[in-house]
């Protein structure tokens, strides 16, 4: 009988079944921090967390309301795979061809959505769950900070998954008959700059060190030093992993990085404010004079920077593509679903130097051709198959009247060796979003001139402390 539930469902289902066994074997040694079931409505109340519950539902509509703009604002950003696939060459290729086996593929796309779910969900609540309410509120505010950050470097620096990129790489997770609605759904695809596979848990164990350097003792000592070890394990496993299932570059883990320092920075000093907030208002919570100052210039630095080179600027360059392929590899694009009323443009140009095959259909039509990392290119009738030589182009238009009407572009090499290098550009009614991406970004570049802010203001006090008093 075939499993009735999808990716998603089945994930969160195994999370929200392990998420009590596997807080009370972390808190096995400390049962009476524990907050028994029963009791868990009057915590919520009690410690205020009802804003943290909050936050996840604002995060979901959040996350669909950027994501509604990536597709949306392309044509006039562009993308830059081009020069990471130049930097890094076929690093990851070796990775996935030197360790390839079926039971490995399995396991690491189960790993790659449980876990990264599971610490989303789990944190917060095992911090709940154990009577460790400032640590909960650090939890809830790493995942939202973190993917705040994340917001212009998603919109304005696209870069592909290697899968989409790089010839003879398989997209192990997403064309996979099982994952693949679930995955063209939610990913673009060209989101792989940052990685917050990396950038949440790396925020996380970043938070954790400035919260027990706080309390004056070693991370040894803390309570919660075996979910810290739990955290901890699983970043190698990712940085493995998003390498060898054919979606991160390298080059994604270092401002994955940087990205999690800021947000742990951040998240470390603000939490405290917040929590007074509830008591001596709002105003506890706005940013000293420096910390404005920086927030502001960064701002202002930042938009410019994104309207002034990154709009229209050298990631439009028709001549650079956005898909390459190899023989054998069929590559695919999604063709997202943003009007019922109006039909969305799609252009492709062969920029490279070999003849490709290229066909546009409905998604229903490819499930059943997805297995272990590819798409059967010979399932499809030819008649619907268009050639497509070196240097010319081909315009669709593709109408979607139901939010069931997702279409794909799928693209293979013709003949039997070479490279195949195509350029897609869909060209959406909601293309004037573009303004409040911008709009979207500023939080971003505010909370980094703030991070800035108070690190300069921090030195600022320490220099200015008298060489005769002890510190």
């Amino acid at each position: 009988m075939q499993w009735p539930f999808g990716p998603y469902e089945t994930v969160m289902g195994a999370i929200l079944l392990m998420t009590i066994p596997i807080q009370r074997i972390l808190t096995r040694d400390e049962s009476e921090m524990r907050v028994p079931l029963r009791d868990l409505l009057d915590e919520i109340r009690a410690k205020g967390y009802k804003w943290h519950i909050s936050v996840f539902l604002i995060m979901y509509g959040f996350k669909a309301f950027i994501d509604q703009h990536n597709e949306a604002i392309k044509p006039r950003v562009g993308g830059f795979t081009h020069h990471v696939h130049g930097f890094e060459g076929e690093i990851t290729l070796w990775v996935q061809e030197s360790f390839r086996n079926e039971f490995l593929s399995d396991l690491l796309s189960f790993h790659y959505l449980f876990v990264y779910l599971f610490l989303i969900w789990f944190s917060p609540i095992y911090y709940i769950l154990s009577r460790d309410e400032v640590m909960a509120d650090k939890a809830v505010m790493n995942y939202f900070v973190v993917y705040v950050l994340a917001v212009p470097l998603y919109l304005f620096f696209n870069i592909e998954v290697t899968s989409t990129y790089m010839p003879g790489m398989d997209a192990i997770m997403y064309h996979n008959s099982w994952n693949l609605f679930f995955f063209t759904e939610v990913d673009p695809l060209d989101n792989g700059f940052p990685s917050l596979h990396v950038g949440i848990p790396l925020g996380l164990l970043i938070i954790n060190r400035l919260h027990v350097k706080d309390l004056g003792i070693s991370i040894s000592q803390w309570r919660h030093r075996e979910f810290d070890l739990f955290v901890a394990a699983n970043i190698p496993i990712y940085l493995f992993s998003i390498q060898y299932l054919g979606i991160h570059w390298i080059s994604d883990v270092i401002p994955g990085a940087l990205v999690a320092a800021i947000c742990a920075i951040f998240t470390h000093n603000f939490q405290p404010k917040l929590r007074k907030s509830g008591k001596k208002g709002w105003r506890v919570i706005i940013p000293n004079r420096e910390e404005a100052v920086v927030a502001g210039l960064c701002s202002i630095i930042g938009t410019i920077l994104l309207l002034g080179i990154i709009v229209d600027g050298p990631g439009t360059d028709e001549e650079n593509p956005n898909m390459r392929f190899g023989a054998g590899d069929v590559n695919l694009d999604v063709i997202e679903v943003h009007s019922l009323w109006h039909s969305v443009d799609i252009e492709i140009i062969n920029v490279g130097v070999e003849e490709v095959e290229v066909l546009v259909i409905h998604r229903d039509l490819v499930r059943d051709h997805a297995k272990n990392g590819k798409i059967d290119w010979s399932a499809f009738g030819e008649e619907d198959i268009r050639l497509l030589g070196p240097g010319e182009k081909l315009n669709f238009e593709v109408e979607t009247p139901s939010v069931y009407d997702g279409h794909y572009v799928l693209a293979t090499l013709r003949g039997d060796s070479g490279i195949g290098e195509v350029r897609v550009t869909s060209e959406y009614v909601d293309a004037d979003l573009l303004w409040t991406a911008v709009l979207s970004s500023i939080p971003a570049f505010a909370i980094t001139g703030h991070v800035l802010g108070g690190l300069y203001h921090s030195d600022d006090k320490m220099g200015k402390k008298s060489p005769h008093k002890k510190s």
